[in-house]
């Protein structure tokens, strides 16, 4: 191959209309463009989303990200905040009253970070599978 034979594949390049150049090309006086109006008009163009003046759908719609609504219900707990707690059986009940997690939550999950130190049982709160280790080498129990 030398660079001299190179040469673009078949249909790869199309040809440019040729507009204005009567009406044997469908394409002559008006060239595509309709009869009069701003998108008509050479250098008629207005910017993405205008509506003609009506106010644009991206400004009538409120800014609102993602905010999951289920997230302020739920708590994470870590093991090492549950050595603080008196009671052997550690629910919900016991994580709000010693103010590890918000009044308003209604589920909880218990995640492996720090060292648990005694033997507890948990009810009714999720545990990650390394925390469920750590609980149960301790004597502890995970009760649904």
């Amino acid at each position: 191959m030398f660079l001299n034979t190179i040469q673009a594949s078949e249909g790869s390049r199309k040809k440019a209309k040729r507009v204005g150049r009567g009406i044997g090309c469908t394409l002559g006086k008006t060239c595509g463009r309709g009869h009069k109006g701003q998108k008509a008009r050479s250098g008629g163009f207005h910017k993405v989303g205008f509506e003609g003046g009506q106010m644009p759908l991206q400004r009538r719609l409120p800014k609102i990200g993602f905010i999951s609504q289920s997230g302020k219900y739920s708590a994470e707990v870590r093991l090492s905040e549950l050595n603080g707690l008196d009671s052997e059986i550690i629910d919900l009940k016991v994580l709000i009253k010693a103010n590890i997690v918000p009044i308003f939550t209604k589920k909880a999950k218990i995640i492996k970070s720090g060292d648990l130190t005694k033997a507890v049982t948990i009810k009714g709160i999720n545990v990650t599978s390394g925390a469920k280790e750590a609980i149960e080498s301790l004597g502890g129990k995970i009760e649904a």
